[in-house]
């Protein structure tokens, strides 16, 4: 049960500061954990809530956003924590979808929650997570404050998370998580990272209402250890405050290493105390996993696989695998403790080591179900496995190589063409920063390879020469047939994954497709 894992990592570490949060203020664990339990019995003694009561979270990164993680856990009801880049319409929907009873806001996010309460029948108080205990209108400090720090009678199959699908294929489902998936990922985490100690220090940039956030708010404060909180990515503050709090553990996703490798005050003696980063969430393109390994050779790097609907991770690339090299490092590793895979066919059939299929997945982390969507539930959890929706092989030694998302499987000419090798390719031309490739419409190939890139400051490229340079590394049909330079970032979701789909969007609406 993860309030006792919470308790006794309290009673550890009363000297350690657990969180550096955004402004540099320091606070301990107990101190933490006492807030925490409080708003869990504010929960139940001042709104009624139950087990399955939902209170949602807009807000940047904080240790205030850590205690309504932990208030689920104590009690409080169930966690919704909120996609921030998502536009008010899509929010309305995720709330009024929720039913969430109460919405934590901070200064960001107040004048968009107001101009949505009118949309949402459920919706009780909204409540300012950045704001004192006297200040106007409820406050997480006041609801605190009004409170007692008491446990009750929790199970760890109560149900504790309403975390959202990401944005990247459409609307979001809610995935319902019990307290014994959330703790069997941190398990997980231990295995994939090393156990952490009240020395390990962890800078938490990755967004909290990501399922990829759980090393800050679960993992970390589990272990007695500290987090040093960012409210938002910023990769020249990351690089100094690795050096400046000796952080020993990142957690990022490749888009955010890239950026961070690429800015103009990167040094590798700033991460000289950094012993791990781990990352996934998104494929790592070639170019960077080796630029990574030839500027940072002392860091263990550990890559991690998973989906919201399982809790977080299901893979693991271990260090000792990056330190094999070879071609396992194109992989996602192998079956964590307690995971099964499987690779199965169009019509639900394992099929042998090497053969592309959907990827399928057993273990005891997975969710209850989509919120209120028994169908979809159904069929997500067909046969006693979640079908992924991603396109992979098995090798002989079990490591899974993620080929695609099979909605972003591209079939031009009748050929199967995976996005992520055609991406692999690009990126490792000299002049290219980011790359993201989409089937477009093709009146010959039913769909066409099209690459959509933005290059290095001060570098240049054409599109034949970047075609030439892909073809040197895959086969010709697999090359893009087009190429489209951008001088603004690729659009990423709010977990930083490429959006797919609205790149695609105008080439097929106005072909009058999807």
């Amino acid at each position: 049960m993860y309030p006792r894992l919470l308790l006794t990592a309290a009673e550890r570490a009363v000297d350690v500061p657990a969180f550096v949060d955004d402004d540099g203020t320091r606070e301990r664990l107990d101190v933490h954990v006492d807030r925490s339990m409080r708003l869990a019995d504010a929960h139940r003694r001042h709104y009624g809530f139950d087990a399955t009561t939902t209170y949602a979270v807009l807000a940047g990164n904080s240790r205030r956003y850590v205690n309504l993680w932990h208030a689920a856990f104590f009690g409080g009801g169930v966690v919704n924590p909120m996609n921030t880049r998502l536009a008010p319409a899509e929010l309305a929907f995720i709330l009024a979808d929720s039913r969430a009873r109460l919405l934590y806001v901070d200064a960001q996010f107040a004048e968009v929650a107001e101009a949505l309460r009118k949309q949402l029948p459920y919706l009780v108080d909204i409540v300012r997570i950045d704001l004192p205990a006297d200040a106007a209108g409820p406050t997480l400090d006041g609801l605190a404050a009004s409170a007692e720090p008491s446990l009750p009678d929790v199970h760890e199959e109560d149900l504790a998370v309403l975390m959202y699908t990401g944005g990247t294929t459409g609307r979001p489902k809610g995935v319902l998580h019990t307290q014994r998936a959330q703790v069997l990922n941190v398990y997980r985490m231990g295995f994939m990272f090393g156990f952490f100690t009240e020395r390990s220090t962890f800078l938490n940039a990755t967004p909290m209402f990501h399922a990829g956030g759980a090393m800050g708010t679960m993992g970390m404060p589990c272990s007695g250890g500290t987090t040093v909180i960012h409210g938002t990515f910023e990769p020249g503050r990351l690089i100094a405050d690795c050096a400046r709090y000796d952080v020993t553990h990142l957690g990022l996703v490749p888009t955010m290493i890239a950026m961070t490798l690429n800015h103009p005050d990167f040094e590798p003696e700033r991460f000289a105390t950094v012993r791990t980063i781990g990352y996934g969430a998104s494929p790592m393109p070639t170019a960077v996993l080796d630029q990574v390994m030839a500027r940072l050779p002392h860091v263990s790097l550990s890559q991690t696989y998973g989906m919201t609907e399982a809790a977080a991770v299901v893979t693991c690339l271990t260090a000792a695998d990056h330190r094999r090299g070879g071609s396992i490092l194109r992989s996602a590793g192998r079956a964590l403790p307690g995971v099964a895979l499987s690779i199965r066919d169009a019509e639900g059939q394992p099929v042998p080591s090497g053969e592309v299929g959907e990827v399928w997945v057993k273990a005891g982390s997975f969710m209850v179900g989509y919120h209120d969507r028994p169908e979809e539930t159904a069929a997500a959890l067909a046969g006693g496995w979640y079908h992924s929706g991603d396109a992979g092989y098995l090798d002989d030694e079990g490591y899974l190589f993620l080929v695609d998302r099979t909605k972003d499987m591209i079939i031009s000419g009748g050929e199967n063409v995976y996005s992520t090798e055609v991406e692999n390719a690009l990126s490792t031309h000299p002049a290219v920063l980011q790359v993201a490739v989409i089937g477009i419409p093709s009146e010959r190939w039913g769909e066409q390879v099209h690459a959509v890139v933005v290059l290095r400051p001060g570098r240049a490229a054409t599109e034949d020469e970047l075609i030439a340079h892909a073809r040197t590394s895959i086969a010709g049909y697999k090359a893009p047939k087009s190429v489209e330079f951008r001088t603004e970032p690729l659009p990423l979701s709010g977990a930083m994954k490429v959006l797919k789909r609205e790149l695609r969007a105008p080439y097929w609406d106005k072909a009058g497709g999807a």
